[in-house]
């Protein structure tokens, strides 16, 4: 079972088994308090950890976001019961060096480094790691961080190929991911009509842990 049935979800990486389960529950409630779903991950960390990695439209996710988000899911996950034992609820920001589940997210981080895997072999690979060099409308363009002898310098890879990918941390993605939080924020005041403080500092692993005792 796979999360492709959901309405309105446009990720192109989705989960399986009991994480999709979870994901077509909790993807309605965060649409409807404005939020978008990057990630649903169920692990043994802890006992069980149920992590939600989530986000507004623009991007952005406060601690205070995370706070809204719990108090929204929990009873949607209280009411449907997909998982049989106690279990504690993470809800997080996609952080910097995050997962792409999205082309916009692509087509976003656009010149970043990246690690990915694919779930069939493309280029006689499985794994890649280099610059997004180009987004399509069908695959991305990757540049590969150190091509082998005999292999091409770039690799073009299908989206519906990709089994994980994620940004990896470096200045450039420190600096970019600060500016582009920073503009978002702002325009977010704008919209809302509240003054400009000119705060630049990004909330970008913020993170709301919530035991849930069945």
């Amino acid at each position: 079972m796979t999360a492709t049935a959901s309405e309105g979800d446009d990720r192109i990486i989705r989960e399986s088994g009991i994480d999709a389960r979870i994901a077509l529950i909790v993807q309605p409630v965060l649409r409807g308090i404005g939020f978008r779903l990057v990630r649903v991950h169920l692990s043994g960390q802890n006992g069980l950890t149920l992590q939600i990695m989530a986000e507004r439209e623009d991007g952005t996710m406060t601690v205070e976001d995370c706070e809204e988000v719990s108090r929204a899911v929990s009873p949607a996950l209280d009411v449907d019961d997909p998982i049989e034992k106690a279990y504690h609820l993470e809800v997080s920001s996609p952080g910097i060096d995050r997962p792409l589940v999205r082309k916009s997210d692509f087509t976003t981080w656009t010149g970043h480094l990246v690690k990915m895997e694919t779930s069939i072999v493309v280029a006689d690979r499985k794994r890649f790691k280099g610059k997004i060099a180009e987004a399509g409308e069908d695959d991305v363009l990757i540049e590969r961080d150190k091509a082998a002898y005999g292999e091409e310098p770039t690799v073009r890879v299908p989206y519906d190929a990709i089994a994980d990918v994620r940004l990896i941390l470096t200045d450039d993605l420190i600096r970019d991911a600060l500016s582009k939080d920073n503009r978002a924020r702002k325009e977010a005041k704008k919209r809302r009509g509240e003054p400009d403080d000119d705060e630049s500092g990004a909330e970008a692993d913020a993170t709301e842990e919530h035991e849930q005792e069945l």
